[in-house]
């Protein structure tokens, strides 16, 4: 096989990892599942990307069912291996928030450990080997599947733009209107001459929270799962040698952004309950 067609092979097998499986009306009107990248972005966009809002549904159903099986079953003596799992993993966030956040608001708690398990799963989907569930759906006519939903950009900018609407609801909710508006115009000059460029410091400043949120989970993740499609690229008696590590290192790189994400939240959240 001549250097061309092998690295057309290569590129051929890398786009079909990284497209989803998309499903939204094509330019002649009709609607159905694209079946390129190119056709996915005729969409437009109302199209959806099924593979990553199935997997991570799926997941936050295995979180909501996992969780709270324990908590029925709990009992106050010697605690199971998974009830103990679960407590040392409640016991963390509740460090965790109340060294990050000292207001008062029962939603903070849940939220911070619904977003750290919620992320901590679609990560570790990266763990699965890149070409054993899209094979399996392949046998049933899918020709493209994502399994890491947090490699979609959809999906980590729609969970730090809910973020960004808390953060709204709350710093209005504890401050007023007026003083929300008077923490942008007077900071950091407190001169009324300065209101404008103030308001143009602050207002990008808050923009770019969900936005860096965002990208940063999508960002890491993404160069993760093509670190893994590489790898798959090579022999099979390099690839062991490779992959290997690479996810053992993995684990730790899907653990902590999905910290980064819960902690940045806490104190973004903090913030907005700042009345000073």
């Amino acid at each position: 096989m001549s250097a061309e067609s092998t690295g057309s092979a290569s590129s051929a097998y890398i786009k079909h990892h990284l497209t989803n499986l998309t499903y939204g009306q094509h330019p002649n009107g009709t609607w159905g599942f694209a079946h390129s990248t190119a056709e996915a972005g005729d969409m437009g966009f109302w199209a959806l990307n099924v593979d990553s809002l199935g997997w991570s549904i799926a997941l936050g159903i295995l979180f909501c069912w996992v969780f709270r099986s324990v908590a029925v079953k709990a009992t106050t003596g010697v605690p199971t291996g998974m009830q103990n799992f679960v407590e040392m993993i409640v016991d963390f966030i509740d460090v965790t928030v109340k060294d990050s956040f000292h207001k008062v608001n029962p939603l903070i708690a849940p939220l911070a450990m619904t977003i750290f398990v919620w992320v901590f799963l679609m990560n570790t989907m990266d763990l699965i080997p890149v070409d054993l569930i899209p094979q399996l759906f392949q046998l049933v006519g899918v020709d493209n599947m994502k399994v890491v939903p947090s490699t979609d950009p959809n999906i980590t900018m729609g969970m730090s733009l809910s973020i960004f609407v808390l953060i709204l609801f709350y710093s209005i909710k504890e401050k007023g209107a007026g003083g929300f508006f008077n923490e942008l115009s007077r900071n950091p000059f407190s001169h009324p001459a300065f209101i404008p460029f103030n308001l143009f410091l602050e207002i990008l400043n808050l923009v770019t929270k969900p936005i860096s949120l965002g990208l940063r989970l999508f960002g890491n993740m993404y160069a993760g799962e093509m670190i893994f499609i590489l790898i798959a690229l090579l022999p099979a008696y390099i690839q062991w040698t490779l992959s290997v590590p690479w996810a053992i290192f993995h684990i730790l790189v899907i653990t902590l952004q999905a910290f980064i994400f819960m902690v940045l939240t806490i104190v973004y959240l903090s913030m907005a309950h700042e009345s000073h």
